[in-house]
């Protein structure tokens, strides 16, 4: 029977939602963990529960109408992505990765991709790639006018765009070749703190311009400020920021506004924070139709290319990093990116294999032909969470930009050292979160495994960054340090670093702060064995961690820290938050595990 769309009542037969109610009902709940009382005003609840990113926007628990920016969301064409073609989706670019230093090898890899899923090459040439003499070699068999060829040559760009520029016209492909010649001084200037003139990119782009159509000389890498620990929108700001210098020479070497514009391509990470990515690129957007308004060029979207972040990327347990990349992949698709590349989940451990490469491929195959993912233009618009944060973080990615301008511009701000500045400040506040185990990194700070076998791969080329660039940071470096020491001492004495937890009481008292124990412990190198305390000589181990509950500590903490005392133990530490004779120190949930773990390898010898 089919029922007439008039007689359907679907939600009319709930009772209205009333925001008020909600709260109630939330301040129920946090009256329990105590973070509220029967007297704290409903004003103030969603304030307990909001927290803000790394460049201050506040990140609510509810979104409604009422908080969305003006306008009807999701369908301001400065924020959406530009994919349809005719009838359908051409869905994005898949953009591989190539950094191999052995021509051979390199080209037989380009060619896998191509044939299996990936649709352009993201070539790395130079000191940390492929020789710029090889280009014609690795290009040989890749048709350059159906694989868009973008370069990577840092401080040999104008070396490598003329072998590149050189085969496209050996080719009689002058009007067909895509792809980009890689240009971005700024980002080498960030990168390796040596000043770079913007002329010959300059000059290089009115060339693209006037003689080779579908080719652009210019990449916005955003990701140098990224890979120094910074926010989305310190990296967005960043890039804009760099975009604008690049316009400005453009337009002084002699192209027209549109033509400026058409020259440049922007490159951004993202993460695994699926939310703030999606976010981050409709802002880009947004942030690029506003530059475009102010220089008085006709509507413009920007064109980008997402990188799945290296700084989330980590050398242990490395499968994880497909959890990270698959994530990050699917917030580029969202967020309306044109060109996606996922990095390989072995690219911290060094080049990767076949097998890292192929699932880095068959990522974004599954979300385009699978998931179908390129279908729906701008998925995430209407979201009322979504459209706010897209607003707030433009808001401050611009005011991270206009402070940068009115500091002389990109170039002077990196040279006085205010952008490192503020991403240092940025990259501390992470790293305590991190330490802190509030940012979790599975498979690192979280559920390690000591017993793991790392794949082998051969070292891959890294660029030199002694020269007083910005740093390059890895969310894991601390804990990846730590667990680095704990295991060359293993291997050294054939003996792991080891902690006994002391637990008291029956298995369901002590079990929760005994796994919790474990894990911290585990995520410096550290095994751990656990028994009564009166089992602490056995176990070989100098250092104890008492685990119970808080009851059983008030009747027995202080006697079994003597027991432990009495057989030897160094130090005694316990898991919970109370003060007893004998107890040296305390873990618990957002104490500093970084801190704890170097104290306590220092306590076991591990130098």
């Amino acid at each position: 029977m089919t029922v007439p769309p008039e007689e359907l009542e679907l939600a009319a037969v709930f009772p209205p939602v009333q925001r008020d109610r909600w709260r109630e009902m939330v301040r129920t709940v946090l009256r329990k963990s105590g973070a509220a009382t029967d007297e704290t005003p409903l004003s103030e609840i969603e304030g307990l529960l909001t927290r803000e990113s790394y460049e201050g926007v506040p990140i609510a628990p509810l979104y409604t109408r009422d908080d969305t920016v003006p306008g009807r969301p999701g369908l301001a064409p400065s924020v959406r992505s530009v994919r349809p073609d005719g009838e359908g989706l051409a869905g994005w670019d898949v953009r591989q990765r190539h950094v191999h230093p052995d021509p051979g090898t390199t080209r037989q890899a380009i060619l896998a991709d191509l044939e299996n899923g990936a649709t352009s090459v993201w070539l790395t040439l130079g000191d940390h790639g492929v020789p710029v003499a090889a280009l014609p070699e690795v290009l040989r068999d890749v048709h350059l006018h159906l694989a868009p060829v973008v370069l990577d040559a840092g401080a040999r760009t104008d070396e490598a765009a003329e072998a590149f520029l050189g085969l496209v016209a050996e080719r009689g492909q002058a009007g067909d070749a895509l792809g980009n010649l890689g240009a971005d001084p700024l980002g080498l200037t960030a990168r390796t703190g040596v000043p770079a003139p913007l002329e010959p990119a300059a000059a290089l782009a009115v060339r693209c311009a006037r003689e080779f159509p579908h080719l652009r000389a210019i990449t916005v890498d955003g990701t140098v400020h990224h890979d120094a620990g910074g926010s989305d929108a310190e990296e967005l700001g960043g890039a804009v920021a760099a975009a604008v210098a690049y316009l400005r020479a453009l337009t002084d070497a002699g192209l027209d506004v549109g033509a400026a514009f058409g020259q440049l391509e922007f490159r951004l990470a993202v993460t695994a924070d699926q939310f703030m990515s999606i976010a981050k690129l409709r802002a880009a957007r947004r942030l690029w139709t506003r530059v475009a308004q102010v220089c008085g060029a006709e509507e413009t979207v920007a064109r980008l290319h997402a990188v799945t972040s290296s700084p989330m990327m980590t050398r242990r347990d490395p499968w994880v990093n497909m959890l990270r990349t698959t994530v990050a992949a699917f917030a580029a698709g969202v967020g309306g990116a044109d060109a996606v590349t996922v990095q390989p989940f072995d690219a911290r451990l060094g080049l990767p294999d076949d097998f890292a490469r192929r699932i880095a491929r068959n990522t974004q195959t599954l979300l385009l032909e699978e998931s179908s993912l390129a279908r729906v233009v701008d998925p995430a618009g209407g979201s009322w969470y979504v459209e706010r944060l897209t607003e707030d973080l433009a808001q401050a990615a611009w005011d991270w930009f206009t402070r940068i301008e009115k500091a002389g511009g990109l170039a002077a701000a990196l040279e006085s050292g205010m952008v490192a500045e503020r991403l240092a400040a940025t990259w501390e506040r992470r790293r305590r979160d991190i330490a802190r185990r509030k940012a979790p990194l599975t498979g690192v700070s979280e559920f390690p495994n000591l017993d793991e076998k790392l794949p082998a791969r051969a070292p891959a080329p890294t660029p030199d960054t002694s020269g007083g660039g910005l740093p390059v940071v890895r969310y894991a470096q601390d804990f990846e340090a730590l667990r680095d020491r704990a295991d060359a001492h293993a291997d050294r004495t054939g003996t792991r670093p080891r902690v006994f937890l002391a637990t008291l009481g029956p298995v369901a008292v002590h079990t929760a702060r005994a796994t919790f124990a474990a894990n911290l412990f585990q995520a410096g190198g550290i095994e751990t064995v656990s028994g009564p305390p009166e089992e602490f000589a056995a176990s070989g181990a100098t250092v104890a961690c008492l685990c119970s509950s808080d009851a059983l500590y008030e009747e027995r903490a202080a006697d079994a820290a003597r027991t432990l005392r009495d057989a030897g133990a160094l130090k005694v530490w316990l898991a919970g938050k109370g003060s007893f004779d004998g107890v040296d120190a305390r873990i618990f949930a957002g104490c500093d595990a970084v801190d704890v773990l170097e104290a306590t390898l220092g306590d076991l010898g591990v130098n």
